[in-house]
């Protein structure tokens, strides 16, 4: 004989007065349920993309910046101040390079996107740019250049074209010649000197990157460092070293020590410090969000807690009945507080099998509703990602379900109290 399971008294009449009767009272439980499935995938889904947006955009700028910036405007030492920095404890190597804004022209077309000249031997011990390479090669011997691929894209360039670079570096000594030819009546070594600071630079493209980041593979050019030099008549100097760390988490600790034998202005900073700002928006954004879709979940509480004592006002007479019978008052409490308890845990465990798979099919999902509403979603114009990125935390994870679950607990332990106080003479008075 198979044996039957027994429940416990307080679950088996919990579980009886939840069962579907084609009622209003059980399409307000369904719809409470609901809610919370709702509630619980929507605090999911946010909360894992706006992880997996910090944790990718922590990978992509130390893939394509260095863990430690030394800067200072303008480095004319750089080679001592590069010889001291491998010597530091923590420090893996270190290369120069300059950055800065060019006008970039290609088949009549005209952007002015960033420059960043490095010594590609020094340049590939700090940071693998090589990985980014999407088409060509990684190539800066000579006059040539890797681009962004949006950029490319922009100025329909590939590999083998020419992209002409006009630099405002030397924008000062333009005037000042252009000045001093109008006060010389004999101006033409002058106006000759201002015209070959006007010539252009044409480089070859021999590589196209594409770093994941709509900022880099829009607006950035990699040159050889004699060419940005050049191009903003540095000389020798640049205008800044990058060193790579044996742990970018730790580069606070190499900072300090480099801060030791580094003089003002010259400063060594961390990515986190250059990029303080955006990850402290972030953060603050994603527990801004945690708590505002979290009044999700308490309004679905609500909705259980309106149902309960829907249900405590329709059941008077069985409450009376029960307690008539010797029902305790801890019982009476029970049967009403699992009542949200079970709604609470089948609403938390959908909303959490709902989220995962909707995070898992994230991308699949934007696709469709940008067909479907002709929107874009996500555009990587505005968020420099071309996929969504998400990242489940188990912890994230658990506090949300716990959150969800303790809500709606809470929410039936009022109606429950109600109900466990009914006293039975009142309740069997009109029976």
């Amino acid at each position: 004989m198979s044996k039957r399971i027994s429940l416990p008294f307080t679950c088996f009449v919990a579980l009886r007065y939840l069962r579907p009767k084609r009622t209003f009272l059980s399409l307000i439980t369904l719809i409470s349920i609901l809610g919370v499935v709702l509630g619980i995938s929507v605090l999911i889904i946010v909360i894992s993309v706006m992880t997996g947006f910090e944790r990718e955009l922590q990978r992509r700028i130390i893939g394509f910046e260095a863990p430690i910036v030394i800067r200072d405007g303008l480095i004319t030492n750089w080679r001592d101040i590069l010889a001291k920095t491998e010597k530091t404890e923590g420090v893996v190597a270190a290369a120069p390079i300059m950055q800065g804004r060019v006008i970039a022209e290609s088949q009549g077309r005209r952007l002015s996107p960033y420059i960043l000249g490095i010594e590609p031997e020094r340049q590939a011990k700090v940071t693998d740019l090589q990985q980014f390479i999407v088409a060509g090669k990684f190539d800066l011997s000579g006059d040539t250049c890797v681009v962004g691929a949006d950029l490319a894209s922009t100025l329909g360039l590939t590999v083998g074209s020419s992209v002409t670079i006009y630099s405002p570096g030397n924008l000062n000594v333009i005037i000042d010649e252009l000045k001093k030819a109008e006060e010389t009546s004999d101006n033409k070594g002058h106006i000759e000197k201002a015209l070959n600071l006007v010539l252009p630079q044409e480089l070859v493209v021999t590589g196209i990157f594409s770093s994941g980041r709509y900022a880099y593979d829009s607006d950035y050019i990699l040159v050889p460092l004699h060419i940005g030099q050049e191009a903003y008549g540095l000389g020798d100097a640049v205008h800044a070293i990058q060193v790579k760390t044996t742990d970018p988490v730790l580069a606070d600790a190499v900072k300090n020590r480099l801060n030791q034998f580094l003089t003002p202005p010259l400063e060594a900073v961390t990515w986190v410090d250059l990029n303080k700002e955006l990850f402290d928006a972030i953060r603050v954004e994603r527990t801004t969000m945690f708590f505002v879709l979290s009044f999700v979940v308490i309004v679905a509480a609500f909705g259980i807690m309106s149902t309960l004592i829907t249900t405590t006002v329709q059941k008077t007479r069985e409450i009376g009945v029960l307690k008539a019978l010797g029902a305790q008052v801890s019982q009476i409490l029970w049967i009403f507080l699992a009542q949200g308890m079970i709604v609470g845990f089948f609403g938390t465990l959908l909303g959490l099998l709902s989220g995962i798979a909707l995070v898992q099919y994230r991308n699949q999902v934007r696709d469709i509703l940008s067909a479907t509403f002709h929107i874009q979603l996500f555009p990587a114009s505005v968020y420099q990602f071309a996929e969504i990125p998400a990242e489940i935390v188990p912890r994230d994870v658990l506090i949300i379900c716990i959150s969800g679950f303790v809500s709606c607990s809470i929410a039936a332990l009022s109606p429950a109290y109600f109900a466990a106080r009914l006293d039975p003479v009142k309740a069997l008075r009109y029976e």
